[in-house]
């Protein structure tokens, strides 16, 4: 009688959900994926296709200047409105240096309103002008009441139509701030396609490089609350403008201070 053959591995499985249920609640990464074969199962992959779908549009969505600036009014008034050099969303898109730079008549706009101001704060589309449209009111109403209870002197709010983070410094020199802070659309991905950056300077000038800045990422409802990012913004401009530094020579110490330590 001959042996019996070796018993054979039962064949890979995708995890159950039940295992990767407590991951799941922690992150919105796509993590334990059903598959078929070596293929997305039809649920999953329409879900990605979708949220592939839903950041390609964001990055194309134009800014509603209009309504993002009458969303702002009252904050700091009067709230300009002024584009970059770019003259089309495609051409913002293919050209990031006309970004950093204003228009023929934008600098004209933010001299005309010139002044000595401790800060600007600059909103811009970025790659996803939903966010900005979402979520800067909601950070900018805390930051500003924290600083103005402070004595900070606040700018015009401005609002900039196809910018990138560099165009804040071109808008604090025009309106004579000492720091700037662009609220901004950042890159879109498959688990957001509205998450704003804030991007905080001391001192802009035309050789600024991105070591001089201060980044403060992914704000939204469900990532950095307004709240929080508001303290941060506001902690990160005092500590600006005491050590007079910014970038890598500053330190974050906002966690520290938003977990209550000393």
């Amino acid at each position: 009688m001959t042996d019996a053959p070796p018993e054979r591995a039962p064949p890979d499985r995708p995890p159950s959900d039940a295992l990767w249920d407590g991951l799941r609640r922690l992150t919105a990464a796509r993590i334990g994926l059903a598959r078929t074969g070596a293929s997305l199962t039809t649920g999953p992959l329409l879900d990605l296709r979708l949220a592939h779908s839903r950041a390609r549009d964001a990055v194309h969505e134009p800014l509603d200047e209009a309504r993002l600036a009458a969303g702002l009014a009252g904050l700091s008034d009067p709230v300009l409105a002024v584009a970059s050099a770019a003259g089309s969303r495609s051409e913002y898109l293919m050209r990031p240096d006309l970004g950093r730079r204003l228009a023929a008549d934008a600098e004209a706009t933010s001299a005309s309103h010139a002044g000595r101001y401790d800060v600007v704060f600059v909103i811009a589309d970025g790659l996803s002008a939903r966010a900005v449209q979402a979520h800067a009111r909601p950070v900018l109403d805390r930051v500003i009441e924290a600083l103005r209870a402070k004595g900070w002197r606040i700018a015009p709010l401005v609002v900039v139509r196809h910018g990138r983070v560099a165009i804040g410094d071109a808008i604090a020199n025009a309106l004579g701030a000492d720091c700037v802070a662009i609220l901004i659309g950042e890159r879109p991905g498959l688990s957001a396609a509205d998450s704003m950056g804030a991007y905080l300077t001391y001192k802009p000038h035309a050789g600024t490089t991105d070591a001089d800045r201060n980044c403060i990422s992914n704000i939204r409802p469900e990532g950095l609350p307004y709240a929080d990012a508001a303290f941060k913004i506001a902690a990160m401009l005092s500590a600006m403008r005491a050590g007079r530094v910014s970038g890598v020579r500053l330190k974050d110490d906002t966690v520290r201070l938003l977990d209550g330590g000393v």
